[in-house]
């Protein structure tokens, strides 16, 4: 982990110019001013609780739980969700590997991974079948997390892969010789449809699909949910989608809640009771290299991404999700297809 100097990310002091310090003889030093009368002692505050929650713990599954976050349409939060929900359950305690599928490589960007084109990657894996763990590199500031990156290669890998054996399940077979032992795999598919994305189905037994409180954002779900029943049907049966997850939530508007509405009749408990509201720290960290939980711990993006991460190990051991954390229920699996056009 980064000092306790950098793992707010860049602060400066909220009072500029000189500091004097009173020097009179009746002035205690030993009693300390609070810690959150000012702006980076309150930061500092819920910075320490933000790591003191994911320090906690949760159940661990039973087995690796593979999840491919997915969702065709662009712009929705796939790639954050995708580090920052890896990076959450890392500090909670567990082992995570990110697998980058998308050329752009955002997430591997956004982890501080290297992934330039001389990089061994998730391309070597796919198209050259190199072992997955020749390409695995730890990730900085968060113990327990690992990346396979992507390079610019993977560009061609559509059509590279189409005409190789097995083409549909070769990251698949990579993660199950991989032998290092791992609680969730979380697969950042690209924004299409591709054998790239059909991959990810395979390989992956849940799916998880960030949606937009935005306008428009059912549009086209209904496509990926056919190409999830595709695959369950014919290449995967343990295939299907478990969480959905609201992203950049904007509570001030009517939209937001319409939309949280619509998403929550349609998938009714797929959908986390914890969504992602819009922030600048979230949108911020990557340009740092860092996901919001080592850029900001304190900030509401950063304790709502710890808060979905919890939602969805506790989803993992049948366990249901209370914001009070006093007492959890047991959990339904309704089907979701219906009604999506």
């Amino acid at each position: 982990m980064r000092s306790d100097a950098n793992i707010a990310g860049p602060m400066t002091d909220p009072v500029p110019g000189p500091r004097t310090e009173s020097m009179g003889e009746d002035v205690s030093r030993e009693t300390p001013p609070p810690m959150d009368d000012t702006p980076i002692g309150r930061a500092a505050q819920l910075a320490v609780e933000a790591l003191g929650r994911a320090g906690e713990g949760l159940p661990r599954p039973e087995q690796t739980r593979v999840i491919v976050v997915a969702n065709q349409k662009g712009g929705v939060g796939k790639t954050t969700t995708t580090v920052n929900l890896a990076a959450s359950l890392a500090l909670h305690g567990g082992r995570v590997l990110v697998i980058d599928l998308d050329p752009q490589g955002n997430a591997s960007t956004a982890l501080g991974i290297d992934h330039h084109a001389e990089v061994p990657s998730i391309y070597d894996v796919l198209v050259e079948s190199k072992p997955l763990a020749e390409v695995v590199q730890p990730v900085p500031d968060v113990e327990g997390l690992f990346c396979a990156p992507a390079t610019i290669d993977l560009a061609g890998a559509e059509i590279e892969l189409v005409s190789l054996v097995a083409r549909e399940s070769r990251l698949q077979r990579a993660i199950q010789a991989y032998e290092q032992p791992l609680d969730y795999v979380l697969i950042d598919c690209p924004p299409s449809l591709g054998l790239l994305t059909v991959n990810a189905l395979v390989a992956g037994q849940e799916v998880l699909i960030p949606i937009q409180c935005e306008y428009y954002a059912l549009e086209g779900l209904g496509q990926l949910l056919r190409n999830v029943d595709l695959v369950r049907g014919h290449l995967n049966p343990a295939l299907h989608v478990s969480t959905i997850l609201l992203t950049m939530y904007d509570g001030r508007t009517r939209l937001a809640s319409q939309v949280a509405d619509e998403v929550r009749n349609h998938f009714g408990d797929e959908v986390l009771r914890t969504s992602i509201p819009r922030s600048v720290r979230i949108s911020e960290a990557p340009s740092y290299g860092q996901t919001v939980l080592t850029y900001d711990p304190g900030s509401s993006g950063a304790l709502s991404y710890l808060e979905a991460a919890r939602e969805i190990a506790l989803k993992g051991v049948g366990v249901s999700y209370d914001p009070t954390h006093a007492h959890f229920g047991a959990q339904s699996n309704p089907s979701m297809a219906e009604g999506i056009q």
